[in-house]
């Protein structure tokens, strides 16, 4: 019975789940964070700011009492329902789809992991490793461009703070935009 209520609570907040990752996405489409702090615009690159912004929504919803975990998996499984529509848009075959979302799964998972570590810890240092691991994967980023990431990972950390937890249920959030983020 509380396996089936579960269910009942996170369908309650998939819309809501669904309107907060197409904002995390939209703020990770924002030309600047391209232009200026030299994430490649690429899938990986793009998939990377998807992630770190989806990241950033559930890390803000984990730290609340309930619905906040329960509003983060529904934020989480928009994510990767999106990834799985968007694989198959691609033309990635079917029978490589479920392998392809869960290696996806798999990064989203180490790289929240990494980010949370280092938030968890106040160390800008490591954090901005960790986005310098994973956005530019063993490529050398532009000179800066790992540090202004991260003041933009920060500064939107501190304003999803501000923004109550009745808004998020009702899938309401608001990003910096990127360039008033990493000021």
């Amino acid at each position: 019975m509380a396996g089936f209520l579960g269910l009942f609570r996170r369908g309650r907040h998939e819309r809501a789940g669904f309107q907060l990752y197409t904002t995390a996405v939209s703020a990770a489409r924002d030309p600047f964070l391209y232009a200026h702090c030299g994430v490649p615009d690429t899938l990986d690159g793009r998939f990377d700011l998807i992630g770190l912004h989806a990241f950033l929504v559930i890390h803000r919803l984990t730290r609340e009492p309930e619905p906040g975990p329960t509003l983060a998996q529904a934020v989480f499984d928009a994510m990767f329902s999106d990834m799985d529509i968007n694989l198959r848009e691609l033309g990635v075959g079917d029978l490589s789809v479920g392998r392809k979302v869960k290696e996806m799964w798999d990064a989203f998972h180490g790289r929240s992991k990494v980010y949370t570590t280092a938030l968890e810890a106040d160390d800008p240092e490591a954090l901005e490793a960790a986005i310098t691991r994973n956005v530019w994967r063993g490529t050398e980023p532009p000179a800066g461009a790992p540090a202004a990431l991260a003041r933009v990972v920060r500064a939107q950390i501190a304003h999803l703070a501000t923004q109550p937890l009745t808004a998020l249920v009702k899938g309401e959030i608001r990003f910096l935009p990127a360039r008033e983020a990493e000021q």
